[in-house]
């Protein structure tokens, strides 16, 4: 898959959050810089930890007008019990039929132990508030996913 070209206008959605109230990304356009981050699974070890550092990092990505929208492919009521066991901070999506995972070119190919399957490909987007593309992130270790994305929102030129 490849992903969108930065500079365009993101890919447009409205997808369930973990309450089950429609969330479009249109909605922080000309208000908000927005971080869309693709992830496999909710309550797994390495999404749990990528969550907890997103969570950790409010008051930065607050200083820089950025929200944070996770999605997966699982349903808003297992997304409630993930953001209420780990106290997570932001929304969470349910894109279960990974439609807007596919826009993203967050959905292809993966292998894991000796199984080759489609699934979520583990990528962030960064969608500045004129709801163009500013950044890709799809090369970091789940633990230190925020540091990276709080770097990458320095280098960018965001209003």
């Amino acid at each position: 898959m490849t992903f969108p070209k930065i500079g365009n206008l993101a890919p447009v959605f409205a997808l369930p959050d973990q309450e089950g109230t429609k969330v479009k990304l249109q909605d922080f356009r000309d208000q908000k810089n927005v971080v869309v981050y693709f992830y496999p699974k909710a309550m797994t070890p390495g999404c749990t930890v990528q969550a907890a550092g997103l969570r950790d990092i409010a008051a930065d990505l607050a200083k820089r007008n950025t929200v944070v929208l996770g999605i997966s492919p699982d349903a808003s009521k297992r997304l409630a019990k993930f953001s209420e066991r780990d106290g997570l901070n932001f929304t969470l999506l349910a894109d279960e039929d990974h439609a807007v995972a596919d826009k993203y070119g967050a959905w292809g190919p993966k292998k894991f132990m000796g199984r080759e399957f489609d699934g979520i490909l583990r990528t962030t987007f960064i969608v500045g508030r004129d709801g163009r593309l500013k950044g890709v992130l799809d090369k970091f270790k789940t633990k230190s996913h925020h540091e990276d994305l709080l770097a990458a929102l320095d280098d960018l030129d965001l209003d």
